[in-house]
């Protein structure tokens, strides 16, 4: 079994939450020699993590001699890198698998000192692929928000009025800003946050990443991509829906009965030992056979703009995008995955439909842990 450091703290680092799921703001050390966990950190930081009753040996820094170190009138990033020598010599570390995001200056130092570092960001990923209960905990508080948030924009989407050629809700003008705000406040209520949502409308719709702005027109399809994180758990949640105030175009109506065939089709599929890439392939030619270009079924080099070009979901808990893949490049999917399904079509400079559900991979099969409609009417 290889030898494991990470240097980092527990809000920007989905490595270092899963060992530690704690917020801790500072970078401290986490390693695990012989499989055995250890920390070093400040001393208030010493009593939290061992709370946590996972079997964590906590060195507090002045054991490792920062009163000296501060003494000798060195910087922090300074004090930071001996740190970690010491504790590294005082373990026994000799190697280790570290993440792609190990800080350089650490890793630079500790080098330099005949510690051999090996990044390897597929061994963290799958670390963390089977959930433990506390994420799922979380996921499911971070999609109980997300679906409160997509409610509550429905409701103001339902509540619009027709005035001067636009849309408008108790006297404001219906945009995508204010229902990002009703979305932020449903987050907010449900203990999750968002620094960002999709919220878009019109042609912006068939840009897979365009957060959307401005006032939204009678019968333009909406777009809502919600991802919020519990804020207690820092685990994630993801999903999609569409709506139109007014009549939804035949195009859009017909993106919409396909992309929710096709999403029925992936998540029957979902069960250990499936591999991302053949649930990908499924929608593929799914789409492709009702004349739709794809990502399998383009020449080489072309780029789309229009059909379906993005995979078909990805792996979601302390990272809105993680392991394991399902797309061009997939991965076997194992029990304790938590993935989305997202299909979708769309059309350069016209608009598109994505659906989005949050799945559960199961002992025997999947678990759908989203619960809300697909109704493209709001009326």
């Amino acid at each position: 079994m290889a030898d494991v450091l990470i240097v980092a703290d527990t809000r920007s680092s989905p490595e270092m939450r899963h060992e530690v799921p704690l917020v801790i703001p500072d970078p401290f050390l986490y390693a695990e020699v012989d499989g055995n966990p250890h920390a070093a950190t400040v001393s208030f930081e010493k009593g939290r993590i061992e709370e946590l009753n996972l079997g964590i040996e906590v060195t507090a820094l002045e054991e490792l001699g920062v009163d000296e170190l501060l003494d000798r009138g060195l910087r922090p990033h300074e004090i930071s890198r001996e740190i970690s020598l010491r504790a590294c010599r005082a373990l026994g570390l000799g190697s280790a698998l570290v993440p792609e995001h190990f800080p350089a200056g650490v890793a630079d130092y500790l080098r330099a000192a005949g510690i051999e570092l090996m990044p390897d960001p597929e061994h963290f990923r799958a670390r963390r692929r089977v959930k433990t209960d506390a994420e799922l905990a979380g996921i499911r508080r971070a999609q109980q928000a997300a679906e409160a948030a997509m409610s509550s924009v429905r409701d103001v989407l339902a509540r619009a009025e027709h005035r001067n050629g636009g849309l408008a809700v108790d006297g404001d003008r219906l945009t995508c800003e204010l229902l990002k705000r009703r979305a932020d406040a449903a987050f907010v209520a449900h203990g999750a946050s968002a620094e960002e949502s999709i919220v878009s409308h019109g042609p912006q719709t068939a840009v897979g990443h365009d957060m959307g702005s401005g006032e939204i027109a009678v019968d333009e399809v909406v777009l809502l991509d919600l991802f919020p994180v519990d804020r207690q758990s820092a685990c994630y949640a993801d999903m999609t829906r569409v709506f139109v105030v007014g009549e939804a175009s035949d195009e859009i109506r017909t993106y919409q009965e396909l992309v929710k065939e096709a999403l029925d089709l992936a998540v029957a599929e979902i069960r250990p030992g499936v591999n991302g890439k053949d649930v990908h392939r499924l929608v593929c030619d799914f789409f492709h056979d009702h004349g739709f270009p794809t990502q399998l079924h383009k020449a080489e080099g072309e780029i789309l703009e229009d059909g379906f070009y993005h995979g078909t979901g990805h792996g979601v808990g302390l990272a809105v995008h993680e392991a394991p893949g399902l797309g061009r490049l997939g991965d076997e999917l194992v029990t304790g995955d938590v993935i989305t399904i997202e299909p979708g079509l769309y059309r350069h400079g016209f608009g598109g439909v994505r659906l989005e559900d949050l799945v559960l991979v199961t002992e025997d099969g999947h678990e759908v842990l989203t619960d809300f409609p697909y109704d493209l009417d709001v009326a």
